[in-house]
């Protein structure tokens, strides 16, 4: 199995432009100066995406507080996104990247086993990026379930 190329703590985070759930233009730079954590996931509206995102949703407050950007990107289109806030109520931007260049681009697509066997997939990712745009922490196959909590504790937002 080999690994896509896979960022590390240091690097300067690649910077795009990829619509939101609104069709709204959104850049990495736009948050320069602020934290970011930005997350892979690979599709709104399955269990494992839908529990990562409500954890996010319900932390919001702290990584606000704490100066901290939440952005989701998975290959989802624009509508399906749209679809997904609503339900779950989530108030940080959902990006699309269908064709799946920022995915592969900063390590979250390729390889991965899946129930054994290997697949082509999102892989799911997490980067906190500095406001300078240096990647901070690079984290990959994170798990859905409890993510968000060890992201807080590891940034020391909360115990």
């Amino acid at each position: 199995m080999t690994d896509p190329q896979r960022l590390t703590a240091g690097d300067t985070a690649p910077d795009f432009t990829l619509p939101d759930s609104t069709g709204k233009q959104v850049s990495l730079s736009d948050f320069r100066g602020r934290h970011v954590v930005v997350y892979f996931y690979p599709a709104a509206g399955t269990p494992g995406c839908t529990k990562q995102a409500c954890d996010f949703r319900d932390n919001l407050g702290e990584l606000d507080g704490a100066g901290y950007q939440v952005l989701g990107i998975s290959p989802d289109k624009p509508e399906k996104l749209a679809k997904f806030a609503e339900a779950e109520q989530l108030t940080f931007p959902l990006l699309s990247d269908p064709d799946k260049t920022v995915l592969t681009e900063w390590g979250a697509f390729g390889e991965k086993k899946n129930y054994g066997r290997i697949v082509q997939g999102v892989i799911r990712s997490t980067f906190v990026i500095d406001p300078e745009g240096t990647i901070v922490k690079a984290m990959y196959n994170v798990r859905a379930t409890g993510h968000v909590a060890k992201l807080l504790k590891d940034l020391k937002i909360s115990a």
